[in-house]
Protein backbone atom coordinates (compact mmCIF):
# COMPACT_ATOMS: atom_id res chain seq x y z
CA UNK A 1 0.00 0.00 0.00
CA UNK A 2 2.72 2.68 0.59
CA UNK A 3 4.63 1.35 -2.16
CA UNK A 4 1.43 2.21 -4.48
CA UNK A 5 0.84 5.71 -2.75
CA UNK A 6 4.59 6.67 -3.02
CA UNK A 7 4.06 6.02 -7.02
CA UNK A 8 1.06 7.21 -7.24
CA UNK A 9 2.81 10.77 -5.40
CA UNK A 10 5.88 10.47 -8.13
CA UNK A 11 3.42 10.32 -11.02
CA UNK A 12 1.41 13.29 -9.69
CA UNK A 13 4.09 15.19 -9.05
CA UNK A 14 5.93 14.11 -12.48
CA UNK A 15 2.97 15.02 -14.29
CA UNK A 16 2.52 18.37 -12.87
CA UNK A 17 5.98 19.28 -13.81
CA UNK A 18 5.54 17.99 -17.47
CA UNK A 19 2.64 20.09 -18.02
CA UNK A 20 4.07 23.04 -16.30
CA UNK A 21 6.89 22.55 -18.69
CA UNK A 22 4.76 22.10 -21.50
CA UNK A 23 2.65 25.48 -20.51
CA UNK A 24 6.13 27.40 -20.09
CA UNK A 25 7.04 26.17 -24.10
CA UNK A 26 3.21 27.43 -25.25
CA UNK A 27 3.99 31.11 -23.46
CA UNK A 28 6.97 31.07 -25.43
CA UNK A 29 5.76 30.18 -28.79
CA UNK A 30 2.75 32.74 -28.37
CA UNK A 31 5.41 35.79 -28.46
CA UNK A 32 6.85 36.64 -31.96
CA UNK A 33 9.70 37.99 -30.60
CA UNK A 34 12.43 36.94 -28.31
CA UNK A 35 11.77 35.23 -25.01
CA UNK A 36 12.38 37.55 -21.89
CA UNK A 37 12.67 36.87 -18.45
CA UNK A 38 9.02 37.86 -17.76
CA UNK A 39 7.70 35.15 -20.25
CA UNK A 40 7.96 32.51 -17.51
CA UNK A 41 6.35 31.48 -14.06
CA UNK A 42 7.75 34.15 -11.60
CA UNK A 43 7.78 32.20 -8.40
CA UNK A 44 7.49 35.13 -5.97
CA UNK A 45 6.95 32.20 -3.12
CA UNK A 46 10.05 30.96 -1.07
CA UNK A 47 10.38 28.00 1.12
CA UNK A 48 11.05 30.48 4.11
CA UNK A 49 8.67 32.89 6.12
CA UNK A 50 10.22 36.60 5.44
CA UNK A 51 9.29 39.98 6.87
CA UNK A 52 5.70 41.01 5.40
CA UNK A 53 3.61 43.98 5.55
CA UNK A 54 0.80 42.24 5.71
CA UNK A 55 0.73 41.28 9.49
CA UNK A 56 0.72 43.19 12.38
CA UNK A 57 3.60 42.54 14.79
CA UNK A 58 2.66 42.22 18.04
CA UNK A 59 4.58 45.14 19.52
CA UNK A 60 3.47 47.70 16.46
CA UNK A 61 0.41 48.90 18.73
CA UNK A 62 2.68 49.65 21.78
CA UNK A 63 5.32 51.09 19.65
CA UNK A 64 3.16 53.33 18.08
CA UNK A 65 2.18 55.02 21.33
CA UNK A 66 5.01 55.08 22.53
CA UNK A 67 6.38 57.16 19.20
CA UNK A 68 2.55 59.44 19.85
CA UNK A 69 2.81 59.67 23.40
CA UNK A 70 6.86 60.96 23.03
CA UNK A 71 5.51 63.13 20.05
CA UNK A 72 2.92 64.83 22.87
CA UNK A 73 5.81 65.22 25.11
CA UNK A 74 8.12 66.60 22.64
CA UNK A 75 5.05 69.26 21.97
CA UNK A 76 4.27 69.91 25.36
CA UNK A 77 7.83 70.61 25.85
CA UNK A 78 8.46 73.08 22.80
CA UNK A 79 5.11 74.82 24.02
CA UNK A 80 6.52 75.48 27.35
CA UNK A 81 10.06 76.72 26.31
CA UNK A 82 8.46 79.05 24.17
CA UNK A 83 5.63 80.28 26.65
CA UNK A 84 8.81 80.63 28.83
CA UNK A 85 10.73 82.80 26.64
CA UNK A 86 8.26 84.81 25.85
CA UNK A 87 7.24 85.49 29.29
CA UNK A 88 10.96 86.03 29.76
CA UNK A 89 10.99 88.59 26.99
CA UNK A 90 7.96 90.43 28.84
CA UNK A 91 10.19 90.30 32.10
CA UNK A 92 13.09 91.77 30.19
CA UNK A 93 11.23 95.09 29.14
CA UNK A 94 9.03 95.10 32.57
CA UNK A 95 12.85 95.48 34.24
CA UNK A 96 14.25 97.77 31.90
CA UNK A 97 11.39 100.29 32.29
CA UNK A 98 11.74 99.67 36.50
CA UNK A 99 15.33 100.50 35.95
CA UNK A 100 14.44 103.67 34.30
CA UNK A 101 12.42 104.50 37.02
CA UNK A 102 14.57 103.48 39.95
CA UNK A 103 17.44 105.59 38.22
CA UNK A 104 15.38 108.49 37.77
CA UNK A 105 14.50 108.16 41.51
CA UNK A 106 18.16 107.78 42.68
CA UNK A 107 18.88 110.63 40.31
CA UNK A 108 16.69 113.03 42.83
CA UNK A 109 18.05 111.55 45.70
CA UNK A 110 21.82 112.34 44.61
CA UNK A 111 20.76 115.67 43.50
CA UNK A 112 18.52 116.42 47.05
CA UNK A 113 21.76 115.54 48.65
CA UNK A 114 24.26 117.56 47.12
CA UNK A 115 22.34 120.60 47.60
CA UNK A 116 21.78 119.39 51.38
CA UNK A 117 25.57 119.38 52.00
CA UNK A 118 26.07 123.00 50.20
CA UNK A 119 24.38 124.07 53.31
CA UNK A 120 26.33 122.79 56.16
CA UNK A 121 29.06 124.28 57.87
CA UNK A 122 31.14 124.09 61.02
CA UNK A 123 28.51 126.39 62.87
CA UNK A 124 25.79 123.87 62.03
CA UNK A 125 27.70 120.87 64.17
CA UNK A 126 27.64 123.51 67.20
CA UNK A 127 23.57 124.02 66.31
CA UNK A 128 23.66 120.21 67.24
CA UNK A 129 25.86 119.56 69.93
CA UNK A 130 28.74 118.83 68.38
CA UNK A 131 32.52 120.22 69.58
CA UNK A 132 35.23 121.53 67.88
CA UNK A 133 38.17 119.32 67.94
CA UNK A 134 41.02 120.37 70.15
CA UNK A 135 44.68 119.55 70.65
CA UNK A 136 44.87 117.14 67.69
CA UNK A 137 47.60 115.13 67.82
CA UNK A 138 48.90 112.65 65.09
CA UNK A 139 51.20 110.21 64.86
CA UNK A 140 53.88 109.44 62.11
CA UNK A 141 56.00 106.64 61.47
CA UNK A 142 58.74 106.98 58.84
CA UNK A 143 59.06 104.44 56.01
CA UNK A 144 56.44 102.12 54.48
CA UNK A 145 54.46 100.84 56.73
CA UNK A 146 52.52 98.11 54.41
CA UNK A 147 56.01 96.41 53.77
CA UNK A 148 57.12 93.66 56.61
CA UNK A 149 60.42 93.97 57.69
CA UNK A 150 61.84 90.77 56.92
CA UNK A 151 65.27 89.18 59.01
CA UNK A 152 67.90 88.23 56.99
CA UNK A 153 67.63 84.19 58.14
CA UNK A 154 64.00 84.31 56.85
CA UNK A 155 62.73 82.45 53.88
Amino acid sequence: MRIALLCATSYVLQTTNYELFVMRARIQKISKYAPSIFQGRLNFSSGRRGFTLTLEHPAERITFWLLLGALGVIAALYLYLVGISILNVIARKNALEESVGISSAVSQLERDYFAATQGIGPEDGTRIGLSPVANTVYIHRPGNTAVAPLSRDEI
